[in-house]
């Protein structure tokens, strides 16, 4: 982007907003790579805050939702990138705290059923443990992990095995 004034950005990062949730991050990259100074980006956000077209809690609302129901993402996963996106930790507990459990669980067990389709281990002890492997990567919290993989692998007690 070529070096534009405070106006004309404005003008540009609210169209920007109002096409989807953006958090802050999200306009301070694309006011930094237009080339204005801090302090317009500053005065910029500021004003974008007053208008209603930056909210961090209604932008961590949506993206918790979103990568729990697209992405199938557990909590830890979500407190990761809701951190890179620099959301404050008061609001990212507050929305994941707001997670039904039904829901969460339920997306737990769907991601669990469909990678045990693909998992062709001899060994259902195996089978336990990359199954819980992929859903600790995908962010989901071992106290939720073990008790969804017992009742998918039909209560076998393969937890207790793994220390």
């Amino acid at each position: 982007m070529k070096p534009t004034d405070e106006t004309k950005m404005l003008h540009r990062m609210a169209a920007y907003c109002s096409t989807a949730e953006r958090c802050i991050l999200d306009v301070q990259q694309k006011i930094q790579a237009a080339g204005l100074t801090p302090e317009a980006g500053e005065s910029i956000i500021a004003a974008l805050k007053e208008d209603g077209f930056i909210d961090e809690k209604r932008y961590a609302r949506c993206f918790v939702k979103d990568k729990l129901c697209f992405n199938k993402w557990g909590r830890i996963r979500i407190t990761y990138e809701l951190n890179k996106k620099n959301i404050p930790p008061e609001i990212g507990r507050e929305v994941l705290d707001a997670i039904d459990e039904t829901t969460y669980n339920s997306v737990l067990f769907s991601v669990l059923k469909e990678k045990k389709k693909t998992v062709h281990r001899k060994d259902e002890q195996e089978v336990f443990a990359q199954l819980l492997r992929f859903a600790a990567g995908r962010g989901f919290e071992n106290e939720k992990i073990i008790p969804c993989l017992r009742r998918l692998l039909a209560d076998n007690d393969y937890a207790d095995d793994l220390g």
